[in-house]
Formats: structure tokens, sequence, C-alpha cells
């Protein structure tokens, strides 16, 4: 078996040989690439494998395609919309992702930007430096406060526990409701979510509906001095409409890890030059534990897969 690494999963080398060294002495092949989004040199590397590793780089239909004896991509990441399923599914390719790895990780990024936006840590830090005092930017308090949680997987679920266990209010909104939901949660409508919560958090997976989830007509809807936090997926929000309403002062501050494209982000983008943004490129997910725990998912799901038992599907 020919197996493909095409980009770091953020672990030291010796890490990764450790998890590797099973496969080799089974006399199967191990190659590890640095993260190239070229797609010539994407199939040039691939062209060969019968496994394909990925993190968060995009693979194209076109290398998909390519890689004629490609069975299995395992995605060492918890969403799969960089990757073309649709050409997966038409070349009968397995795929499996690393569903649960960073549960604790964004969760508690979600908050500490929750609290550095209460706080004005930015604002307090740039005025310590500059010999100054905290004059007119005594912050607030998250006890108390009702937040708004899109989106109840693990992380949106995770996010909502830290919030309860700060003396929060928690509502929050999905799809369908199952009735195995948890009970330290209020599950409520969106617009009436929008309309009670202090800070919004973004916690869904991007797919048709939620695509610009937030926008104009979904931030009037949300109470005038509120904040947002996006550590889901980018495109979930639409940014010029989120910065109209944070340079205009309606919503008081974001903090935002996502964008449209992964970083480097442009320099003029509209959320990197508005009012009270805490800014973070795509950070959320990375942790030494939680990148130490998808290398051994993402392993995991190979020898299950290879054992005929393929585990965190996706097709």
């Amino acid at each position: 078996m020919n197996i493909v690494l095409l980009e770091s999963l953020g672990i030291p080398d010796s890490l990764l040989k450790e998890c590797a060294k099973p496969l080799i002495d089974a006399g199967h092949s191990f190659t590890a690439f640095e993260k190239n989004t070229d797609t010539k040199v994407q199939i040039e590397q691939a062209q060969n494998a019968d496994v394909i590793m990925i993190a968060n780089m995009p693979l194209s239909g076109e290398v998909i395609d390519a890689c004629k004896n490609l069975k299995f991509i395992d995605v060492a990441f918890t969403g799969v919309d960089h990757v073309d399923l649709a050409a997966a599914r038409k070349n009968n390719i397995s795929v499996s992702n690393a569903a649960g790895y960073s549960t604790e990780a964004v969760a508690e990024l979600s908050l500490c930007l929750m609290l550095s936006l209460l706080r004005n840590v930015m604002q307090t830090d740039a005025r310590c430096r500059e010999g100054k005092t905290k004059d007119g930017l005594v912050g607030c308090e998250l006890r108390g406060k009702t937040i708004g949680i899109i989106g109840a997987g693990a992380i949106g679920i995770r996010t909502a526990e830290l919030c309860k266990a700060f003396g929060c209010r928690v509502l929050g909104y999905k799809r369908t409701i199952t009735g195995n939901e948890p009970d330290f949660m209020e599950f409520v409508s969106l617009d009436e979510l929008l309309s009670s919560s202090d800070i919004v958090s973004l916690h869904c997976p991007l797919n048709d509906d939620s695509r610009h989830l937030i926008n104009r007509d979904t931030i009037a809807k949300m109470k005038q001095g509120a904040y947002i936090i996006n550590a889901a997926r980018g495109p979930v929000v639409d940014s010029e409409a989120l910065a109209e309403a944070l340079n205009s002062g309606y919503l008081a501050g974001a903090g935002i890890d996502v964008f449209e494209n992964e970083p480097p982000i442009d320099t003029s983008h509209p959320l990197l030059n508005c009012k009270n943004t805490i800014v973070t490129p795509h950070i959320a997910f990375a942790s030494a534990e939680s990148m130490k725990l998808r290398a051994q998912i993402v392993f995991e799901n190979l020898k299950k897969w290879m054992e005929g038992d393929q585990i965190n599907k996706i097709l």
C-alpha cells in the first residue's frame, strides 16, 4: 500500500515516525510532503498513492481523478468541505475524517475570544505598553450573559458547557431537534437566539443552509451591542455585512478565527480593518494536545480501513 501525506499534521517528526512505523514494518510505503497547494505538484506527489492523508488543504477533483490507484482519503480535520466529495464518490473512494480531535481546543478558544472582548484585553494591552491606564476601558464579566450557540455538535455543546460553568444562560439552535439535547441548553428558534443573546458563537458546519447565515438581515435581528464569535467556517458569515455592523457600532465586537480562505489573509479584508475585532489565523483547532490526538485518529482511521472496518466514515 502506497500512503502519501500531503501536508504536515502539526506534530514532531519523532511522533510522525512513531505513528508510521507499524505501516512501514508491515511493508507499506509512507511518504510525507510539506504543504503545497499547486495542483500539478499535488498530482506529482500523489499520483501513485493508494491512500492520501491531508489536513485542511483543499483537495480538488482534478487531483483525485488523476490518482488512479487512490482508494482512501484520510482527512486530519473535522470538516471535509475542502475535499471534492463528488469526485471521491464518482471514483468509489472512501473518506474518513478526524471527528472529535479539536473539540476542547475550539471550545476553549471561543471562550478566550469572548473573555478578551468583554474585558478589552487588546485595548488595555496597548494602553499599558503606552504607559497609560485603563480609564474608560472597564470591561464586563461573562457571568450572567446570555450566550447563543449556533450548531450543537460536539464543539458547540462543549462551548455551551464551558459557558454554563461561567454562570451564563445558554441558548442553542440546530436544524433538527432529536430529543437527546443536553439539558443545560435551551433550544430555541434562530430568530429568538439572535434577538436574545449577548454573544452569538458559531459552531455549525458549512453547507448550503449555513453559507452566509450571518448576513445583514440576521445581524439586524441581533441585540444592539452584542458580540459574535466565529470559530466554525468563514463563509458562514457575510464579512462585508459584519464589518458594516461593527464599524457602525451596532455590534460591540467580534472574535474571528476563520475567513473565506485559509491564511494568509489579504490585508484589505474587511474584518481585518474594523472596530473592536480580534482576528486569529485559523488557530482554534491547533493545540499541542489536539494535534497529537488527530494524528492518532487518522492513523487509527487508516488501520481500521485496511482491516475492512472503516471508522469516522464520510464516504
